[in-house]
């Protein structure tokens, strides 16, 4: 458990009260005195994610006032960190969220990227409310924190191979096997067209391969795009698309995040994660618009575009999560911009021909507060994909649709699995709100984690 936890209920702790706006007064008149003063002195009206302070008759600190707005944000307490002298705090009265997701936001204020600058500090600690599983909220926090390092870190550190790294040290602390099929290997092995995305970069291409669990138990298989940066190879992309390139690898971080928190929970699951590990770059060996290139699969791709390269590897990671018949692929990438077109950066959209699956999908992310969106697999728009000269060109020749027709090129390639889910990621929160700093995200994995642990349980 986090060390901002503990469970103690007759420790003395500061109480810190939410309120909603608009019920200041009703908190004033419950708690006449000196602290009602402050707070009508203060001007505080309850806006969300300000804190308030309530000083006591000697200086000392009283409790606390932290404001919900309308009540719409689950993690509005991950203002509270920063916010607060050390000591020891406990949620009083109505708190007006859930318990869990109260001490979740709180676990989320607490994160600070400071591989380059700053330092780690310490926290003021936080009661556990009733009912409360600190574990639980713990690996929660823990990997969305694995999210957030691996995709705030810039290229010059997180290449393929240092992705790798991070892959293979989340598979050793839980006893996992290990794998990588490395640079000229991918040919020998069959995954022509992740060393063909890879193959211009000064780090060698690398699919990484984890297992862990029975080998008798349901097969759950997460595939995650680790395009660790992206230059849009010789279809270059100008230089304010690249400011954010880092983030390319969002799908990886987010399976391995994933699975860390599987595993930590000893689900009954036979676990795989692979991860085609690339950096998409431009030199005289660059695949080209208009290459044909052959996949694992045995399908013909024509290159339209080399800068839509993620799902070009997906699709030969995919072809081999499939070739097990698991009884579920999931697959997690930052693919397309058309998906921030269609729903912004805080709601990825997810695309399954599983009716079950997808009414699971939407009540876990209810559940977890874990936006989702559910877009359609159109197989009118198959068509668009027709090639001239190959079985089949990676993108359109038209501007709509674009993760539509993404997640029908990827939905050629899983033909055995029972089941079927592609997340089209953002990875990345663009503005700040308490608890999410600017910077690397998680998204859809907490929803994934409740789906998963629901169907296998522990």
């Amino acid at each position: 458990m986090l060390d901002i936890f503990f469970s103690r209920k007759d420790a003395a702790a500061t109480p810190v009260w939410l309120v909603r706006a608009g019920d200041t007064g009703n908190w004033c008149e419950t708690h006449a005195g000196p602290g009602a003063a402050w707070v009508t002195t203060s001007g505080f009206k309850g806006e969300a994610g300000k804190v308030l302070l309530l000083p006591d008759g000697s200086g000392g600190l009283a409790g606390v006032l932290l404001g919900l707005g309308d009540g719409g944000d689950p993690f509005v307490t991950g203002a509270l960190p920063a916010a607060l002298p050390l000591g020891d705090y406990r949620l009083a009265g109505d708190i007006h969220i859930e318990a869990d997701k109260a001490a979740l936001g709180f676990a989320f204020g607490t994160y600070r990227f400071t591989r380059y600058a700053g330092s780690p500090r310490d926290w003021p600690r936080l009661v556990l409310p009733d009912g409360v599983d600190g574990e639980e909220v713990s690996r929660l926090a823990r990997a969305t924190f694995l999210v957030r390092d691996l995709i705030n870190t810039p290229a010059g550190d997180m290449s393929p191979a240092d992705l790798a790294a991070a892959a293979a040290r989340v598979a050793e602390a839980h006893g996992a096997q290990f794998s990588v099929i490395e640079g000229e290997a991918l040919l020998t092995q069959n995954y022509p067209m992740v060393h063909a995305v890879g193959r211009a970069a000064a780090v060698a291409p690398r699919l990484v391969d984890m297992r862990w669990g029975r080998a008798e138990a349901p097969k759950v298989t997460l595939v995650g795009k680790g395009v660790c940066f992206d230059t849009g190879g010789l279809d270059l992309k100008p230089s304010s698309a690249m400011l954010l390139m880092k983030k390319d690898m969002g799908g990886a971080a987010c399976v391995l995040a994933l699975a860390q928190m599987l595993m930590e929970a000893r689900l009954d699951i036979r676990l795989r994660v692979l991860i085609p590990a690339v950096e998409n770059s431009v030199s005289g060996n660059a695949f080209r618009p208009g290459d044909v290139l052959p996949s694992r699969k045995g399908i013909t791709v024509e290159i339209g575009n080399t800068d839509a390269e993620g799902r070009l590897v997906l699709a030969d990671a995919l072809t081999e999560a499939d070739s097990e018949v698991p009884d579920l692929i999931i697959d997690m990438a930052t693919l397309t911009g058309a998906a921030r077109t269609a729903l912004g950066p805080d709601l990825p959209p997810f695309y399954t021909d599983d009716e079950a699956l997808a009414a699971e999908l939407s009540a876990a992310a209810t559940a977890m507060a874990d936006p989702l969106w559910r877009m359609p697999l159109w197989k009118p728009y198959d068509s668009w994909l027709e090639s001239k000269i190959a079985d089949v060109n990676h993108v359109s020749d038209g501007p709509f649709a674009g993760s539509v027709t993404a997640a029908l090129f990827l939905r050629r390639f899983v033909e055995k699995a029972k089941s079927y889910v592609h997340f089209d990621i953002y990875g990345w929160a663009p503005k700040p709100r308490p608890g999410r700093p600017v910077g690397g995200e998680a998204q859809g994995i907490r929803a994934l984690y409740h789906l998963i642990r629901r169907r296998y349980g522990a």
